[in-house]
């Protein structure tokens, strides 16, 4: 998995080649190029780190055991603690290797069966996914968002920023199922919520899908909004359906139709590229995965509230029995458990 002449080689050639002047006659190439070639130096200074780490906790270990001394001990178990934590970190990049790991990610979550508990359930995980991003670093932008008639939000779409945004997230495709005390039952009983994230590649402009205009459909409709002065007096949200697919994109955040339709047309060639991903790739499991129903026994992770606290991911048994840390972000086990099982 990890070769480091290989990679030092990799490094000092990449680095040659950017001092050609031809090299920057293409600019979304360079603008790659350079992209992976920050990628491995920074890998190679990880394992650096690591190696040195690993050289300096056996070399404390073999002074202690020599002068029968257990002061180092806390040092020791500090220092390891750091090494695991950059090893499974190291781990995950190298496994992050496919075509569109390393790109934002285009994230939509929309409800499932379960009513306005599926609405404020589908809020709920938006939230989640937001406080992972602050934890990451990673820029977080609504692009389209359809809220509840009473509470929550009926879908949304998002754009994540950052290094492996999309590689790390394809952990998060699937349907997500909720069990607690219903807050909009006034017999407080329990119920079970269920919502459908989908994740998707940002593509670059260069790789753009032409799509042939007569197979689209575009529709304009008001954009919903609080009321008062906040609601549109124009058509500007946009609707777009691919025919040939019946992929559909809405769009209705920006005030101006136009940029509605750029953003919808954008999302909507991500949504193809997946499909043409699996098509040539015939690996539908990896990348799309198979069509799953937001409902009873199609979910890949549960979070139960009541009568205990308990998140579980079905698919690597990964288990969290603090449900409020987790529902502020922390989902990394699950994300690396899942990148480590699946991807070989």
């Amino acid at each position: 998995m990890f070769d480091l002449d290989k990679l030092v080689k990799q490094i000092e050639e990449s680095e040659k080649k950017s001092t050609n002047e031809d090299f920057w006659k293409d600019n979304f190439k360079a603008t790659n190029f350079l992209k992976a070639l920050t990628f491995k130096k920074n890998l190679l200074e990880k394992y650096t780190t690591l190696n040195n780490l690993s050289k300096e906790i056996i070399e404390i270990c073999e002074i202690s055991i020599e002068l029968n001394d257990e002061n180092d001990l806390p040092n020791i178990i500090h220092n390891f603690e750091i090494l695991q934590s950059l090893h499974s970190e190291i781990s995950i990049q190298l496994k992050l290797n496919g075509k569109f790991d390393s790109r934002n990610a285009i994230i939509g979550i929309k409800q499932g069966a379960g009513g306005i508990d599926a609405q404020d359930w589908a809020e709920i995980l938006v939230r989640m996914y937001k406080r992972w991003s602050e934890r990451k670093g990673f820029k977080l932008d609504v692009l389209h968002l359809s809220t509840g008639d009473e509470a929550g939000i009926k879908s949304i779409v998002m754009k994540i920023e950052g290094n492996f945004a999309y590689g790390l997230l394809q952990s998060e495709k699937g349907a997500h199922r909720l069990v607690r005390i219903s807050p909009f039952d006034t017999g407080q009983r329990r119920h079970t919520s269920f919502s459908l994230v989908e994740i998707m590649p940002e593509l670059e402009k260069e790789e753009e899908i032409i799509i042939d205009p007569k197979d689209l459909r575009i529709d304009v409709f008001k954009a919903g909004g609080a009321g008062g002065q906040s609601v549109q007096k124009n058509s500007t949200a946009v609707r777009i359906t691919h025919i040939p697919t019946n992929i559909k994109v809405s769009v209705q955040n920006e005030r101006s139709q136009l940029l509605n339709k750029e953003l919808a047309m954008k999302i909507l060639q991500s949504r193809i590229m997946e499909v043409e991903i699996v098509k040539n790739q015939q690996k539908e499991a990896e990348i799309k995965g198979e069509h799953i129903s937001a409902d009873f026994g199609s979910q890949i992770r549960s979070y139960v509230m009541h009568p205990y606290k308990l998140v579980k991911d079905h698919r690597t048994n990964v288990e969290q029995s603090n449900i409020e840390e987790v529902l502020d972000g922390n989902i990394d086990s699950f994300i690396e458990s899942y990148l480590i099982g699946k991807i070989k």
